[in-house]
């Protein structure tokens, strides 16, 4: 999940190495920042279930059984 942001990162390093076009080259910027924070975000997200996975499941009541 988290390594299709990385390549797309690379590519667009690499299409910025071969621009020198400034309007393409402020959209290539944009979409790679994107990515960093997809990467970011995943990451964080990631972190989160493995922590809830690692929680016990403990119920005190069930809001349909106990009103």
């Amino acid at each position: 999940m988290i390594a299709p942001e990385q390549k797309a990162r690379v590519t667009y390093d690499n299409i910025l190495r071969l621009s020198d076009d400034p309007d393409v080259n402020d959209v290539i910027r944009f979409l790679r920042e994107r990515e960093v924070v997809h990467f970011q975000r995943f990451g964080e997200a990631v972190r989160l279930a493995k922590e809830k996975m690692d929680q016990k499941n403990v119920y005190f009541s069930n809001p349909v059984i106990d009103k």
